[in-house]
This record gives C-alpha cells, sequence and structure tokens, in this order.
C-alpha cells in the first residue's frame, strides 16, 4: 500500500492599522463615514487565517483641566475603543499625544506598530503582513518581514504616493469606494 500523507499548513496573518491615518484617509477620500473594522479585517484576510488586528493611535489631548471640548473628544474616542476591544482578535496599542507648537504630534505609535510586525515575523507567526499606513518610518521593520519571508501587502489612500513605502512592500492596493461601502455601518 501506498500512502501519502498529506499536511495542512494554515496561512495566517495580521494586520496592522495606523489608527490616525485610517481616519484622515476616510474624512479626506470618502467623507468620514462610520465603518466597521472587523468586516474590514475579515475582507483583506481573504484566504488567511487572520490571527490578530492590531490598532494603534492615540487618545485626543487632554490639557489640565480638560475643557469641555476635549472632554467630548476623549467620551467619543473612547466609546470607539470600546467597540473596537469587542471584536474578536482585536489588540488596541496607545502611544500618547503630546503638544508641539500650536499642533499635536503622536509619540510611540509608529515604534508598537514596527515592534509588532517586525516580532511576529522574527517569531514565524504570520506568512502575510497586511498594513494599512502611509508612513515611511515603517520600511526598515517591512523589510526585516520580508527578510523573514514574510508578504507584506499595503493598503492606502488613493491620495498616498509615497515612493519609499510603495517601492518596498510585496503588494499595495487602493482603499476604494467599494471597500468603504462594504464596511460602511
Amino acid at each position: 500500500m501506498n500512502f501519502t500523507i498529506l499536511f495542512m499548513t494554515t496561512k495566517r496573518c495580521a494586520i496592522f492599522i495606523d489608527g490616525a491615518y485610517w481616519e484622515k484617509l476616510k474624512k479626506i477620500d470618502f467623507g468620514e463615514p462610520r465603518t466597521n473594522l472587523f468586516k474590514l479585517s475579515e475582507i483583506l484576510t481573504n484566504d488567511y487565517e487572520r490571527l490578530r488586528t492590531y490598532y494603534y493611535n492615540c487618545a485626543p489631548y487632554q490639557s489640565d483641566p480638560p475643557t469641555r471640548e476635549e472632554k467630548e473628544m476623549k467620551m467619543r474616542f473612547d466609546s470607539y475603543i470600546n467597540k473596537l476591544k469587542e471584536f474578536p482578535r482585536f489588540e488596541i496599542r496607545f502611544g500618547t499625544l503630546r503638544p508641539r507648537g500650536g499642533d499635536f504630534v503622536q509619540k510611540g505609535v509608529d515604534v508598537l506598530f514596527a515592534i509588532d510586525l517586525v516580532r511576529l515575523s522574527l517569531g514565524k507567526h504570520i506568512d502575510k503582513a497586511i498594513l494599512i499606513t502611509g508612513d515611511n518610518d515603517f520600511v526598515p521593520a517591512i523589510k526585516v518581514a520580508k527578510d523573514e519571508g514574510v508578504l507584506v501587502f499595503l493598503y492606502h489612500s488613493m491620495n498616498t504616493r509615497s515612493y519609499e513605502l510603495f517601492s518596498v512592500v510585496d503588494e499595495k492596493y487602493p482603499i476604494t469606494k467599494e471597500l468603504i461601502d462594504k464596511i460602511k455601518i
């Protein structure tokens, strides 16, 4: 008798969402629709098992004492984050928002994103990384992931034209109105 043993290997992916980029993309490209990131995750994984979706962002800045507007923004943000936490296999990573000049800058978000991408790649936990970002700061982490055999897919704004980021990923796809329509709440 001749027996052939077939080994089923599960193809596993992780999704990495730069929250500030996602919100800006929705606002500029699509008029700020309410969307379901769980549905988005399920669509983007395609025929891969989704290990986890990682969402990176900062809570809105709160002065001391916070203004009424700051309190309202924080309440809306907390409500949104609490909804994300209800989704299966979602991890939320927070940086901090710091005032700089007349604006605010995120601190720690890019580092958390890059560490997770590299850690999951080096540990052979994923075969594919799906990134939603427009930030060139992730190029070194993407190169490490690729060196470890991970396929890196980038989903981006149709208005993003980052040559460095585009040239390092394996595949890139614009986020279209059709995709947004599928995940609208």
